[in-house]
């Protein structure tokens, strides 16, 4: 009853919480599209990699402030390394940012669509987040900066999981960057309610549940073996993934 006498409040923090993030990444794609002429612009990469990550904490605390969505972070007690891969399911619209909000030096993948965007490509030109374009460039433009010591975050799905579903069927990019670079793999395992901003729901509209309970677990990890083949990997990631959310 006392939540249910206070979902307005919820609601409009919830709607609130999306003007706020506009708002920002507007003024942020405003202040960094004129650096986008720098011959060097490369050299402020980190700096706006630092920035976005500061945004994506503070909307991060906007949300834990209002209580529409409640939070919990499970093996994040320790700093997490960058030059790693880090991977994860896709069930809602906010797990993207929530994650970036955690890992060092991160970059991820945007739609070319988007990178050409002028109200949100020249923050995320300058971050150097990789432009997914053709399958090869992606995965060499990916990998290159990961073996440079960035952390990467992928969606092996390729899109947010859809209404109804756990998990979609995962694509093998991941694995093809984590043989070019060498590097680790890191899986995150999300937990959200079924219509927190599942693929096909309005990004806009409350979840029924709030506060609406989000969890992220820093699960397994697998060291580069080049003897691993994609198959292997992929199966069992899903397996891992399938049985992590079911156990709840």
């Amino acid at each position: 009853m006392k939540a249910r006498a206070k979902r307005p409040f919820y609601v409009a923090g919830y709607l609130v919480s999306w003007a706020w993030f506009a708002a920002v990444a507007l003024a942020l794609n405003i202040g960094c599209a004129p650096f986008l002429l720098l011959p060097e612009r490369s050299r402020v990469g980190i700096r706006v990699r630092k920035t976005i990550r500061l945004l994506f904490k503070l909307w991060l605390r906007w949300f834990h402030a209002c209580g529409c969505i409640r939070v919990t972070w499970i093996g994040f007690d320790s700093p997490l390394p960058a030059g790693t891969i880090y991977i994860a399911n896709h069930p809602t619209i906010v797990d993207a940012t929530f994650i970036l909000a955690k890992l060092p030096d991160a970059i991820c993948v945007m739609k070319e669509s988007l990178m050409r965007n002028p109200v949100i490509a020249p923050a995320a030109i300058l971050a150097g987040y990789v432009v997914f374009g053709k399958p090869v460039d992606t995965v060499r433009d990916a990998a290159a900066k990961v073996a440079a010591g960035r952390s990467l975050l992928l969606f092996p799905e390729g899109t947010r999981t859809p209404a109804g579903k756990k998990i979609g069927p995962l694509k093998p990019a991941f694995f093809l960057c984590a043989e070019r670079a060498k590097a680790p793999i890191q899986l995150i395992v999300v937990r959200a309610p079924p219509d927190l901003g599942p693929k096909g729901r309005p990004w806009w509209k409350a979840p029924s549940e709030l506060p609406a309970p989000i969890s992220f677990t820093l699960d397994r990890r697998w060291e580069f073996d080049e003897r691993r083949s994609s198959a292997e990997l992929i199966a069992e990631i899903e397996s891992r993934i399938a049985s992590v959310i079911e156990s709840t």
